[in-house]
């Protein structure tokens, strides 16, 4: 971008915020609202031109909240330390570990020589494993489970692409983020929108027995798998086809595994920590298969709810800086040294994520957006569910999908009184709708995380990202239709 350019967008952002603060109201009883839709605005312009780094855009909640009266800087200050940053400090300390003792070479080389060397097959293969995973835990841990070893993926392979070395890499990045989060859509347990909504739904219609893992299932993965394989043709037109070549032949992956030899001590450690927070993110919170309940490990405790996925990142962060390294006298196998190397930037866009949402929800911006559904009242089914998607994928692409929900079950619930349609019927294409959000870094903590490698660019993201949003719209329009109407 040119400086000239750069400068016009910079002026542009908080242009168009002050005119929409001085001459749009949105809520004529909440001047809050539109105070809030200014900040939103003047932050996407940002966003999108990258006029200035996404770090600073990161800035603005904690300096325009308090100024606007929307929120104190106190309560917006602490949305920059949610847990979730704590789940990304302790992910990355672990895939640091991962590559400082080489084993993401392991697991990268592993993964190619059983998917093989076209791109094509390289992505579906990545896609598919990560939407596995994610069907039982949360996109962000999914995310970061598997996020070392797909960057190591890319670098492997990048010696041997002729061209368009960054298009495979951005395919393969937002594949992993994607793929997570449509893989926690499939089941109940996938990802917290479903969980509320059980909780929910059975609050709110405690008589009605037809709501089971089951029954979600049978919904959930035609939509997820749909929706899934679209989106590995979106990002394979998008990225690869006929843009990006690998010269290799086809049993070079596995001749190379071979090379490696024995896992040394301090990767058998390492791996082990890994596997270790795979099972223990699957684990703890309690599954439900049908009838049964599997009780998870969080139940150990006094109080649950207070243990998250971030727990177990911190735990294995911690046993890297103790646990002693052999070929490193003196040394642990993770040193301060290699953590020196965390991504600031992206953390600050963690926090400002979660400090828009808190804005959106504070102001009441959210609740207008959720509150515009009310004019879907008289027309034809199937467009009350395009309706109540397009408003509940826009609220996400904010707010978080858990605040997406919470702001849109209780509107669901109200207007299916008005509407004299079966709750099913609106609660479920919310709950789906909850979890798109395929546009914005910040729409998503996976989002996020791929963003912050830099491999990605903002313009792919935006433009891929708004055809997923609209093919998601559609399957889960017409899919929910089929089967709930």
């Amino acid at each position: 971008m040119s400086n000239s350019s750069k400068y016009f967008f910079r002026a542009l952002g908080p242009m168009l915020a002050l005119l929409i603060w001085n001459f749009v109201e949105l809520d004529t009883s909440n001047k809050q609202v539109s105070l809030m839709a200014g900040i939103a605005v003047w932050m996407c312009i940002w966003w999108f031109s990258e006029a200035v780094s996404l770090a600073v855009t990161a800035l603005i909640p904690v300096l325009m909240l308090p100024v606007l009266g929307i929120a104190d800087c106190k309560n917006v200050s602490q949305q920059y330390t949610d847990s979730i940053i704590f789940l990304f400090i302790g992910g990355f300390m672990l895939a640091f570990a991962i590559e400082k003792w080489h084993l993401h070479k392991r697991i990268a080389l592993k993964i190619l020589s059983v998917v093989g060397t076209k791109p094509g097959t390289i992505l579906f293969g990545t896609m598919l494993g990560t939407f596995l995973i994610s069907n039982w835990i949360s996109n962000t841990a999914t995310t970061m489970m598997l996020f070392s070893a797909v960057f190591a993926l890319i670098q492997e392979t990048k010696k041997y692409i002729t061209k368009n070395e960054l298009k495979f890499a951005s395919a393969m990045l937002l594949g992993l983020a994607f793929a997570a989060t449509i893989g926690g859509m499939a089941t109940p347990v996938g990802t917290p929108p479903n969980m509320y909504f059980f909780k929910a739904y059975k609050e709110a219609f405690p008589l009605n027995n037809d709501l089971t893992f089951l029954s979600w299932s049978k919904i959930g993965y035609p939509i997820s798998l749909t929706l899934l394989l679209c989106t590995y043709t979106v990002l394979f037109l998008y990225f690869l086809k006929n843009k990006v070549e690998i010269t290799i032949h086809k049993n070079f992956f596995k001749e190379e595994f071979k090379k490696l030899g024995k896992m040394s001590y301090e990767e058998k450690w390492v791996f082990g920590i890994f596997v270790s927070c795979i099972i223990l993110w699957f684990t703890r919170s309690d599954i439900l298969i049908g009838s049964f309940t599997f009780k998870g490990w969080n139940s150990i405790f006094t109080n649950p709810k207070f243990v998250d996925d971030a727990l177990v990142a911190l735990v294995a962060a911690l046993l890297l800086f103790l646990i002693p390294s052999k070929q490193n006298k003196n040394e642990s196998l993770l040193e301060w040294e290699d953590a020196k190397k965390l991504r600031y930037d992206i953390i600050l866009m963690f926090g400002s994520g979660f400090a828009l949402a808190y804005g959106f929800e504070v102001s009441g911006l959210s609740q207008w957006l959720a509150g515009s559904l009310a004019v879907l009242k008289g027309v034809p089914p199937i467009l009350i569910i395009v309706g109540i998607c397009c408003v509940v994928t826009l609220i996400s692409e904010f707010a978080s999908n858990i605040a997406s929900i919470q702001l849109a079950i209780p509107v669901m619930i109200a207007l299916q009184k008005e509407l004299q349609v079966a709750p099913l019927f609106l609660m479920i294409p919310a709950t789906f709708a909850a979890s798109l959000g395929f546009m914005l870094p910040v729409a998503t903590a996976a989002n996020t995380i791929v963003f912050g490698t830099k491999q990605i660019e903002i313009k792919d993201m935006l433009k891929v990202g708004l055809v997923l949003d609209v093919i998601g719209i559609v399957i889960i329009t017409l899919l929910c239709y089929l089967f709930l109407a």
